[in-house]
C-alpha cells in the first residue's frame, strides 16, 4: 500500500509563518494597552504601563458615558451608519448591474469615471460640502451625512458589486427574461441571492468608513452633543489641563465595540467571499 510521502516546510514556509504572526503580534499590542489602560487611573498606566490590572473596575466607562454624554453620541453615529450604508446599497446595486451587463465603449467609460472616484481626496471636497450643506438647509443635521456618506462610497462599492455580478452566467439572466421577468425582478430575485458574499464584503468596507469618519461629522454636526457622532465625542475626554488617559481609553474601546460585534457577524461571509474570490481567480 503507497503512503503519503510526508510533507517538509521549507525555510520559505517557515519564514513566512513567522512574519504572519510578528504581524499578529504588532496588531495585538495597542489592542492589549488599550485594554489594561481602560482598566487603569492615570497613576497605574505611568507606574506600570505593560502590566494588567489588578482590579477590574468600570468607573472610567461609566463616567466616559456620563462625561461627553456618549450613549447619545452612539446613538448618532448607528443612524447615520445604518441610514448611510442602506442608499448606499440601494444605489450601487442598479448602477453595478448596469455595467456589469452593459458592452461597448460607453460601459467602459462609466465605469472609469467611477474609477476617478478614488482620486479626489476628502479635504478637497471639504469646503463646497460644508457650503452645499448650508444651502440645503442641512448644516449641523445627522441626514445630511446620511445623504453624502454614499457619495464617497459609491465608487468601491460600485465596482467590487460589477466584478461580483459579472461572474454570474448571462444565461440565467437570458433565461429569467423568456419567464417574464423585468430588468428589476431579475436585479434582486436573480443577481442579489447570488452575490452575497459580496454584498456582505461591501457592507462591512462601508460601514467601518462610515463608522470612523471625522473630519466631515466634524464640519458638518460640530461638537453639540445632540449632534456629534462618537468619533468626534471621544477626543472631548481630553482635557485641557490634563488627561485622564483611562478615561480616554475606556471611550476608545467603547467606540470600537460596535465594529467588533459587526465583524463577528460579518466574519464567515466575507471569508466565504474571499474563498470564492480566489477559486475564480
Amino acid at each position: 500500500m503507497a503512503h503519503d510521502r510526508p510533507q517538509h516546510t521549507s525555510p520559505l514556509g517557515y519564514l513566512s509563518h513567522g512574519l504572519v504572526w510578528l504581524y499578529g503580534l504588532l496588531l495585538a499590542v495597542p489592542i492589549y494597552y488599550l485594554l489594561v489602560t481602560a482598566f487603569k487611573d492615570n497613576t497605574a498606566i505611568f507606574s506600570s504601563p505593560a502590566a494588567p490590572p489588578t482590579t477590574f473596575r468600570f468607573d472610567n466607562f461609566i463616567n466616559a458615558f456620563q462625561f461627553v454624554d456618549l450613549g447619545h453620541a452612539l446613538i448618532n453615529s448607528t443612524g447615520i451608519t445604518i441610514g448611510a450604508e442602506i442608499l448606499t446599497l440601494l444605489l450601487a446595486m442598479p448602477a453595478a448591474y448596469a455595467l456589469a451587463r452593459s458592452e461597448g465603449k460607453l460601459g467602459e467609460f462609466i465605469e472609469k469615471l467611477f474609477a476617478a472616484g478614488f482620486l479626489i481626496p476628502a479635504f478637497a471636497a471639504l469646503v463646497p460640502t460644508v457650503l452645499l450643506a448650508i444651502a440645503m438647509g442641512l448644516f449641523y443635521n445627522p441626514l445630511f451625512l446620511v445623504i453624502f456618506f454614499p457619495a464617497t462610497q459609491l465608487p468601491l462599492s460600485v465596482l467590487l458589486l460589477t466584478q461580483f455580478m459579472r461572474a454570474i452566467p448571462k444565461e440565467l439572466e437570458e433565461s429569467a427574461m423568456m419567464d417574464g421577468a423585468s430588468r428589476w425582478a431579475i436585479l434582486w430575485r436573480v443577481y442579489t441571492p447570488m452575490i452575497i458574499p459580496g454584498l456582505v464584503t461591501v457592507a462591512l468596507l462601508n460601514f467601518l468608513t462610515f463608522w470612523n469618519e471625522y473630519l466631515f461629522s466634524l464640519s458638518i454636526l460640530g461638537t453639540d452633543t445632540a449632534t456629534r457622532t462618537v468619533q468626534v465625542a471621544v477626543p472631548s475626554l481630553i482635557g485641557q489641563q490634563t488627561t485622564d488617559y483611562g478615561l480616554l481609553a475606556a471611550g476608545c474601546l467603547i467606540s470600537l465595540i460596535p465594529v467588533f460585534l459587526v465583524y463577528v457577524l460579518m466574519q464567515r461571509r466575507m471569508e466565504n467571499a474571499l474563498v470564492a474570490g480566489a477559486v475564480k481567480g
